[in-house]
């Protein structure tokens, strides 16, 4: 069964790191990627992390990388996986700021900030749970359906063991989630301001 893990988790990240190589291309690429040609660039690109390509490596590519990042969360992948879906909506500004939110109060207390634990709070706190359905649902109420099944599959990711941390927490955030969503409400804080600074000039007498 370990084994079975391990392997499902390469595969994982495997994905993922394709998905990462496409969004990289696609921003060099004046035209966006049509679906035959990713789904074929994910393919081809996650065999090449996963089976081992020789040059004194004997686990596949995709093992260092792991051994590096760790297990990404179950928001982080599918947030990257359904990013190349055609007509994807983007994440809100509000689930952004509530992932920086979150992150700037959790890491700090979790690494011993204080005497508050909040990552005690994932290995099956009630509370904790009815937290995380409570904002599953505010994203059922802001219209932004995918972050509602995002966030039940990671429950259910979770609750069936699909990594090997039994902590809830590990299956929602990742500082990688953290570091995204916290440079995303800047960029959307510096547009806003820059927007409203040519708006001021555009419309300044004289």
């Amino acid at each position: 069964m370990n084994n079975l893990m391990q392997t499902f988790a390469l595969i994982e990240m495997s994905i993922t790191c394709a998905a990462v190589m496409i969004l990289l291309l696609q921003t060099t690429s004046p035209q966006p990627f049509p679906v035959i040609a990713k789904v074929l660039l994910i393919l081809l690109t996650a065999n090449l992390f996963f089976w081992p390509l020789g040059l004194g490596m004997e686990l596949p590519l995709v093992a260092y990388v792991r051994g590096v990042v760790g297990d990404l969360s179950i928001v982080t992948i599918l947030l990257l996986w359904t990013s190349l879906l055609p007509k994807n909506k983007p994440a809100p500004f509000a689930f952004k700021f509530a992932v920086a939110l979150m992150a700037i109060i959790f890491y700090p207390l979790a690494l011993g900030l204080g005497m508050m634990d909040p990552y005690a709070w994932g290995y099956g706190s009630i509370a904790f749970f009815i937290a995380v359905l409570f904002f599953a649902l505010v994203c059922g109420l802001a219209n932004w359906s995918k972050g509602v099944w995002i966030i039940a599959i990671s429950i259910l990711a979770w609750a069936g063991h699909w990594h090997e941390s039994a902590n809830l927490w590990d299956y929602l955030l990742d500082p990688f989630l953290a570091i995204w969503a916290l440079t995303g409400l800047i960029a959307a804080l510096y547009r806003r301001r820059r927007d409203k600074a040519r708006s001021g000039y555009l419309f300044r007498p004289g």
